[in-house]
């Protein structure tokens, strides 16, 4: 890899680096939460069926359970002489006859189809009996509308593997195969602060030449979707003593201090030669647009163990790229997960870019009306409005011109920044 010190290392070195530093500071510690309170939680343990599901052959529509043999014709009559509705257990069916059965219930022994109710026509008994018959408008199929016992879980199988994030629906898988429980990983504890003499907080008076931190804001949201616990340190002076004080504080309590702005090399930007002082230096500059400055090492704690450092660009689009890109697949390998950037989806571009940069490019776009990417039109760094308009991210290869049709790589938000 290049001297990180001196020229632009490519960004999936950058990512291979992280991750395996990751890997060293994982977290080790486990919880067991309620599966009704596991949402974005990273399992620590794979999840492992009790039993089969379905538990039973079940059907798949309301309608009538019978044996297909007994209605080999159109317009076969047979005696209804059962109701089976969803949590009853019917009683065994005999040659000519069937059973009103609704969805999700246990097909009865010596059926082997299910007839959809449209396709059938209630009839009085003959006889007066009380469920009267019915009449089959169709040749059915054995197995047609039933759910077999185990179609979807087999007793014993693993239906979540550790490492992996509760989605809404795996909590539901879950519930599904009676984990009541889920075994996860502490939560990641990330200590946040910006440094600049420039920003204030909003709600406060704006002087001459100020700006509001607006990084702060979005870096604690992005921190929270991904499910850390975080520290807010608030705003860093432009001092060198004060930012290795600030780095010093974080250490302690925290697996991961993240920072915004002080990352260039210029006289007020004090995080390079701090986190030297403090601890190790491993990145600098990476080829990549928006957010060539990242740095990335370690602070050492009292005890002589470390917390891991990541100091990302101040302008607003570079602080958010950078923490999708980069942060985000760290705070994933930390936790037991897989890092790397989620597969990029294959779009048509609806616009021109006819001056790439030499650096790998992320550019801010959506899915226009006719499934074509629109491009914001100001990809500057500093225009956030363009991160709240897009959808994505369109990844472009060093020096890669784009004319409209071309198949670009295409990388939802959504995947991004809740994986």
């Amino acid at each position: 890899m290049a001297d990180p010190r001196s020229a632009l290392s490519p960004l999936d070195d950058v990512l291979a680096r992280l991750a395996a530093g990751a890997a060293l500071h994982r977290i080790r510690d486990v919880e067991r939460v309620a599966t009704s309170d596991a949402l974005g939680r990273v399992l620590a343990a794979d999840v492992r069926s009790t039993l089969d599901v379905p538990p039973a052959d079940n059907t798949s529509m309301d309608g009538y359970a019978l044996r297909a043999a007994d209605a080999a014709t159109p317009g076969a009559v047979l005696a209804v002489t059962q109701r089976i509705p969803a949590g009853a257990v019917g009683q065994p069916i005999g040659p000519g006859e069937a059973a009103r059965i609704f969805t999700g219930a246990q097909v009865p022994p010596g059926a082997d189809a299910v007839v959809m109710q449209e396709q059938c026509v209630a009839l009085p008994a003959a006889d007066g009996g009380r469920l009267g018959a019915v009449r089959v408008d169709t040749v059915p199929t054995a197995g047609q509308w039933i759910r077999r016992r185990g179609e979807d879980v087999r007793d014993g199988a693993v239906v979540l593997h550790a490492g992996q994030r509760l989605t809404p629906q795996a909590m539901g898988l879950a519930a599904s195969v009676g984990a009541a429980t889920v075994e996860v990983m502490r939560r990641p504890r990330v200590a946040l602060f910006s440094t600049g003499d420039e920003l204030v907080m909003p709600g406060d008076p704006l002087p001459p030449g100020a700006i509001y931190n607006s990084n702060r804001y979005t870096l604690r949201g992005l921190l929270q979707a991904a499910g850390c616990e975080v520290g807010d340190l608030g705003i860093v002076p432009d001092r060198l003593d004060a930012t290795r004080a600030a780095l010093r504080e974080a250490a302690a309590g925290h697996d991961l201090i993240l920072t915004s702005g002080g990352v260039s090399i210029g006289e007020e930007d004090h995080i390079k030669p701090a986190l030297e002082a403090e601890g190790r230096l491993e990145h600098w500059q990476v080829a990549m647009k928006p957010g060539k400055p990242l740095v990335f090492g370690e602070v050492r704690r009292a005890d002589a163990s470390a917390a891991l450092f990541m100091g990302l660009p101040g302008n607003p689009v570079s602080s958010f790229v950078t923490f999708l890109l980069c942060v985000a697949p760290l705070l994933r390998v930390m936790q037991g997960g897989e890092g790397g950037l989620p597969r990029a989806l294959p779009m048509a571009a609806g616009f021109d870019w006819p001056r790439p940069d030499r650096r790998r490019e992320f550019l801010r776009v959506r899915v226009g009306p006719d499934s074509r990417l629109e491009l914001f039109p100001n990809q500057s760094s500093g225009v956030l409005t363009s991160a709240v308009w897009g959808d994505g991210l369109v990844d472009n290869p060093p020096g890669q011109v784009i004319r409209a049709g071309d198949a670009v790589r295409y990388l939802p938000l959504a995947d991004l920044i809740a994986r």
